[in-house]
């Protein structure tokens, strides 16, 4: 895991009278608007209070040596397609100040805390290798084992902030949500695999909590039938945000100043 760090301005407590006092104001971060198309309509986002969200870019489901692949019988190969996207939002996000956050698969290695539903739909009811399991490569999606990190061609930085999960959701039994209130974040940019199953699960659930959601349509896919993807994007721009091109999104960037630049 690495070390929680906070993007430009902070929620530290401030030293006043050589230590004899101490100031619990927070200075208000000043806005950084961005604007970019986006569908139903266009979107401007504040980028002190976004963050970006790359989802289960792990081995298990792209490298096809992973549980994917063999377990699952998943043509994984489309899921490396959106890695180039990925990586430029990323660099985009860290360029000017916004945080980064990579969300695994990162289960016990006795899978203890998963609930029937999860071992039962993830193993076809104990038909195949599923969470904890040993297969071929190591354990299934377990936390710390090859599975679980990141594909190399993912690119990561120290100020990153990476974390693991244990449902198709990034906000259940972890400290997703209290990152993003001590950040400040109130935008959540998404990224990532599968589509369908474990980002619009994250998209949601981070929307029940209160946060504004932003799917990069081509920085993320899935090993579903094309019509799938086509009904998450339908829900996704009625019910809960707004989709975009990451194209749209680097451009509204690429002359955008460092966060705290003007403050």
């Amino acid at each position: 895991m690495q070390k929680l760090q906070r993007h430009s301005h902070s929620d530290r407590w401030t030293p006043l009278d050589e230590g004899a006092a101490v100031s619990l104001l927070r200075p208000a971060p000043m806005p950084q608007p961005v604007r970019f198309a986006a569908e139903p309509k266009l979107v401007e986002a504040d980028m002190a209070r976004c963050a970006l969200m790359i989802i289960d870019m792990q081995n298990d489901f792209l490298n096809d040596r992973g549980w994917f692949a063999t377990s699952r019988n998943a043509d994984v190969s489309c899921l490396s397609d959106v890695v180039g996207q990925i990586n430029a939002l990323s660099g985009a996000f860290r360029q000017i100040g916004s945080p980064v956050i990579h969300i695994n698969w990162a289960v016990r290695p006795d899978a203890a805390n998963l609930p029937a539903n999860v071992l039962d739909k993830g193993s076809d009811c104990g038909a195949r290798a599923s969470y904890g399991d040993q297969i071929g490569s190591g354990r299934v999606l377990v936390d710390g084992d090859w599975g679980a990190q990141s594909v190399p061609a993912i690119d990561t930085a120290p100020n990153d902030i990476s974390l693991g999960k244990t449902r198709l959701t990034g906000f259940r039994d972890n400290e997703l949500d209290s990152i993003l209130r001590r950040l400040g974040v109130t935008t959540l940019f998404f990224t990532g695999v599968n589509l369908d199953r474990c980002v619009f699960a994250t998209l949601a659930d981070g929307c029940f909590n209160g946060f504004d959601a932003v799917l990069v349509e081509d920085a993320t896919t899935t090993v579903s039938p094309p019509h799938v993807t086509d009904a998450i994007l339908y829900l996704i721009r009625l019910l809960y945000g707004f989709t975009a091109k990451s194209k749209d999104i680097l451009a509204a960037l690429s002359t955008h100043p460092q966060i705290g630049a003007n403050s």
